[in-house]
């Protein structure tokens, strides 16, 4: 099938499959969340940072594949890639399901995200070889339903089956669904993209790896370890020293692992700035609603995950429209709008107290996610719309490390926010507290005692959470204002004329 096939009729149902397959493949990204205590019993695992590793080591596998993506859909046909990487996550999946210890579990979970990292490259980069410019943004609007419905609903799903099931359930039941995706991507899927010979340069591999895995671990487990962990900064900065070389010699090579010179259309570099700072803050947002709802409000896992779920909803199910918005409005009033709300919501979420109603709470959340829903995909679909076909597999390989980056690195400054702030004021409460006590003249009783620290904890973690919201909302206020100088790129862009090459030195 050509290009110009493909133009006027896209393969709908090739990317049907391959929306299945990235479907389960994101869908497994969060389904752990809810489900590691119960996990860490059944498997008598003594410390919470051991079980840990089944979410960080996922993260951690998947951004270090991401930037090799451009080349294996550069130098691989997407049907044999599709069908590699599905084959991958299945056996991954049958490992984890049927995992009779820990050591078992992590590495299933491990294989499968081998396979999973290739499926969202790969499933975007089909989408933009099918799709002429001006449909883009109601195909990518379909993918941001994918892309944002699967990981959301993971922990509501993963609370109720850890409730009635066994925890292995939560793979065995994607099993079948990885199964039928592999079949039908055999029997049905067939080659659409141009793919041609590239060479994989080994050092580059490594460096990334070192980069992107150094940042991803060392943001991730800080808000555990804590800052002064040496296994913290110590991989942070070697994850940053990686990045420069990565970056310095990517920038000299003729055939690069990740093509930075993209960064020289000013429209992919603004959506990239812009993705940043809205996937710091709605990553971190994911972090923040549960520890409010569950560490302060004592709402069971399921209840909680529930509460998020209309926010999920909200935000998936406004994806295809803001697609379709974005084919005849262009990204800038788009992306203006949806900031605006969601910097609107994120303060009123600043606002909570230790009495929350429920509905103000879901309301502020469902809001809030409904506003990033008008960004998100926009913002990347008209910065993607700036480069040659050529440079689609680099541009959407960059997107997904960046938001895989930027997430990490979000969550975990938002879980050092909260905790700086909430045992700052948990010191100055105590203090009042003693001061109270020596002025009444009378010691409380030990039980009396015990409900005091409760409350002050309760307050103390409150005051955490919102400081913590505020500093998200002025982070989006930011992308309002890059948001300014958004401009929509014309279908006949000049971008294909422009030379990337710089010459090896």
């Amino acid at each position: 099938m050509n290009n110009e096939q493909m133009m006027k009729k896209p393969p709908y149902g090739m990317i049907a499959i391959l929306f299945i397959g990235a479907f389960v493949a994101f869908l497994n990204n969060t389904l752990l969340n809810v489900a590691l205590p119960t996990i860490m019993k059944d498997l008598n695992i003594e410390n919470y940072s051991t079980v840990q590793w089944l979410a960080t080591g996922y993260m951690l596998v998947s951004g270090v594949l991401i930037p090799a993506s451009a080349f294996f859909v550069t130098r691989f046909k997407n049907r044999h890639l599709f069908i590699v990487a599905m084959s991958v996550f299945t056996i991954g999946t049958v490992m984890a399901g049927f995992a009779p210890n820990f050591g078992t579990l992590l590495a299933g979970r491990m294989v499968q995200a081998a396979g999973a990292s290739t499926m969202s490259p790969l499933l975007m980069n089909v989408m933009l070889a099918s799709f002429p410019k001006e449909k883009r943004g109601a195909a990518m609007g379909i993918f941001g339903l994918v892309m944002i419905m699967a990981p959301a609903i993971g922990p509501t799903l993963s609370g109720y089956i850890v409730e009635h099931h066994d925890w292995r359930m939560l793979f065995q039941m994607i099993i079948p669904f990885a199964v039928l995706s592999l079949l039908f991507g055999v029997w049905k899927l067939e080659n659409v993209m141009d793919t041609r010979e590239v060479h994989l340069d080994i050092s580059s591999v490594l460096l990334s790896t070192i980069a992107f895995g150094g940042i991803l671990y060392g943001f991730s487990t800080a808000g555990q370890k804590g800052w002064s962990d040496p296994w913290v900064y110590g991989t942070i900065a070697a994850g940053v020293i990686a990045l420069i070389i990565f970056i310095l010699k990517q920038l000299r090579m003729d055939e690069p692992l990740l093509e930075l010179r993209i960064y020289k259309y000013p429209m992919f570099a603004l959506s990239s700035m812009v993705s940043v700072i809205v996937s710091m803050s709605m990553f971190s947002g994911m972090i923040l609603t549960p520890a409010y709802v569950q560490s302060i409000r004592g709402i069971e896992p399921f209840e909680a995950g529930l509460m998020m779920l209309p926010g999920a909803l909200a935000m998936g199910l406004m994806s295809p429209i803001t697609g379709k918005l974005f084919d005849k409005f262009g990204p800038r009033i788009l992306a203006l709008i949806g900031l605006t709300i969601t910097t609107a919501a994120t303060f009123g979420l600043t606002k909570l107290e230790l009495d929350s109603s429920y509905t103000f709470i879901v309301s502020m959340y469902t809001i809030r996610m409904f506003g990033m829903s008008m960004v998100m995909m926009p913002v990347m679909t008209n910065g993607l719309n700036q480069l040659p076909q050529s440079m689609n597999p680099h541009g959407t390989a960059i997107n997904n490390t960046v938001q895989q980056v930027a997430g990490a690195i979000g969550s975990a400054i938002m879980v050092t926010f909260m905790n700086n702030r909430a045992k700052s004021k948990a010191a100055e409460l105590v203090a009042e507290a003693k001061a109270n006590a020596a002025q009444g003249g009378t010691a409380p009783t030990a039980d009396k005692m015990q409900q005091m620290q409760e409350q002050i904890m309760q307050n103390a973690l409150l005051d955490g959470v919102t400081h913590s919201f505020l500093i998200a909302a002025i982070m989006t206020v930011v992308a309002i204002v890059l948001a300014l100088f958004m401009k929509r790129v014309p279908i006949e862009s000049a971008a294909a004329s422009m030379d990337l090459k710089k010459p090896t030195k």
